[in-house]
């Protein structure tokens, strides 16, 4: 599945009430989603912030992972994304890392608890979807993981 296709199945999906939309083709799964909610809520919106925008790039990461096949670790609970333990340390992954299973990736602090997120499978970071310091949402996309 080409990536012209692909964005032409999110448009396709943005111009209608549907909020999910999964197509097989070539033995390539691929299923986008789109939160009602965010789509409301952007019409109010002069200026869309980056938080905001999560749902889109949710969508293209959605896409991408099922054309590779790369695991997604996404948030457990809703809270400030940290890649660090605190500020002055350096960040538990970088893109291109080498994790194993169990490894923390992140913090997602959460009402002044700090919960360690950990990789599910062994492989390398290929992407960070998050910056440092953004607020996340439950079952947001964090990292993509190429299993090893």
């Amino acid at each position: 599945m080409e990536l012209d296709e692909i964005k032409k199945l999110i448009e396709l999906l943005k111009e209608t009430d549907v909020t999910e939309l999964q197509v097989e083709r070539e033995g390539t799964k691929l299923r986008i989603r789109r939160e009602k909610f965010l789509s409301s809520f952007e019409a109010f919106q002069p200026a869309r912030p980056a938080a905001v925008q999560g749902g889109q790039a949710k969508e293209t990461a959605e896409a991408v992972v099922e054309e590779k096949k790369l695991a997604t670790i996404t948030s457990p609970i809703v809270g400030i994304f940290h890649r660090s333990p605190s500020p002055e340390s350096p960040p538990f992954v970088e893109a291109g890392s080498t994790v194993k299973k169990g490894q923390a990736l992140c913090i997602v602090e959460a009402m002044k608890l700090m919960n360690e997120i950990e990789s599910d499978t062994d492989g390398v970071v290929s992407k960070i979807l998050v910056e440092n310091g953004q607020p996340v949402e439950y079952g947001e996309p964090l990292f993509l993981i190429e299993p090893a």
